[in-house]
């Protein structure tokens, strides 16, 4: 559905219903496009009423596809508040979409947690039961964060991730290894009604398991082939030596500051582009994981190849699929920055 203002009758209707809030609301408040993914887990066709008030435009893209032309229309519309309704997968998808439209001169931002994950929440501290009409009213009043996505490029500049969006994409959680194991056996926890942080929770410790018990062939503990490369002066990510040095167990990189069940993933780096890499999943160390998913890492564990380091980028080179925003992408070379700062609304 592509959207624009109902007609007056049906914003009265809202009012009798109890709206005349919102829609006072409304009335002062800037241009509001809305991205409506209605095959997100907590969507259904929920809360679109919120379409009737005369300053809010709704759009359901159908496919990834979609979303360009879908952000295309708001800026025509001179939109300068945007809510993404989605999961971490459509946040990923219409921030990477919204850098051709938008350039320089982004809207504000809200996002509604209405996926089976939603990290960028959980950093954020929006309420779990934020609705499209509290985001609408919420804007004169809440409180702004600024964040800076992961930006992810191709080193070549020339593939082009989502059509119509340019070779860069943007995002918050970008991994790989074991990570998009774990990212794959979460799609399982899903299925078994799983989600956000008991999720996590539960492929962690499946995770966990598997390095402990798994022989050096188990794909939890072989690892994959990949090189940091760190900063401008492109200098190589140490490996402690154990195993193959030219494999790594898992790599995470993120700009948020706040995760899902508590973790604290990036010992003392809180601000900024963070990576964490661990070269070879040792008994030992996976033993060490809850410690290290609490932000307690001994030395110890550091020189057994756990690295926390924080990079203005850094250039990866992975032989096997990564995971931005629960969504696996193909193997290659790739510069990794932070993106644009953005606001969000949150109340």
């Amino acid at each position: 559905m592509t959207g624009s203002s109902p007609d007056s009758s049906r914003t009265a209707q809202i009012a009798s219903d109890g709206g005349d809030a919102i829609v006072g609301a409304a009335r002062s408040a800037p241009i509001i496009g809305i991205i409506y993914n209605p095959r997100s887990h907590r969507n259904r066709g929920r809360d679109l009423d919120i379409a009737a008030l005369p300053n809010v435009h709704v759009e359901q893209p159908n496919e990834r596809s979609d979303i360009p032309a879908a952000l295309a229309r708001f800026a025509n519309l001179g939109v300068n508040y945007l809510i993404i309704n989605g999961g971490d997968g459509t946040v990923r998808d219409v921030l990477s979409c919204g850098q051709t439209v938008f350039a320089g001169d982004w809207p504000e931002l809200a996002v509604l947690p209405k996926g089976k994950t939603n990290a960028l929440n959980v950093d954020l501290g929006a309420p779990a039961g934020w609705t499209l009409a509290d985001a609408v009213a919420a804007h004169a009043t809440a409180r702004r964060v600024k964040r800076r996505p992961v930006s992810i490029a191709p080193a070549d500049g020339q593939t082009e991730s989502i059509p119509g969006c340019g070779s860069s994409m943007l995002g918050f959680i970008l991994g790989g290894g074991a990570f998009t194991l774990g990212v794959q056996a979460g799609q399982d926890a899903h299925r078994l009604g799983a989600f956000n942080s008991l999720a996590v929770g539960v492929t962690s410790a499946w995770g966990v398991l598997c390095g402990l018990l798994g022989s050096n062939d188990n794909i939890w503990r072989r690892g994959t082939v990949m090189q940091f490369l760190l900063g401008a002066n492109r200098a190589p990510l140490p490996h402690c030596g154990e195993g193959d040095p030219a494999r790594r167990s898992v790599f995470l990189a993120s700009t948020l500051r706040r995760f899902p069940a508590g973790m604290k993933l990036f010992g003392a780096h809180e601000d900024g582009l963070k990576l964490l890499v661990l070269d070879r999943p040792t008994r030992r160390v996976l033993g060490m994981v809850p410690a290290i998913m609490a932000g307690w890492v001994p030395q110890w564990v550091k020189d057994r190849g756990l690295h926390q380091v924080a990079a203005e980028q850094f250039e990866l080179t992975i032989e096997e699929e990564y995971i931005l925003d629960g969504e696996a992408y193909p193997a290659g070379v790739f510069i990794v920055s932070s993106g644009p700062e953005l606001s969000f609304v949150v109340p």
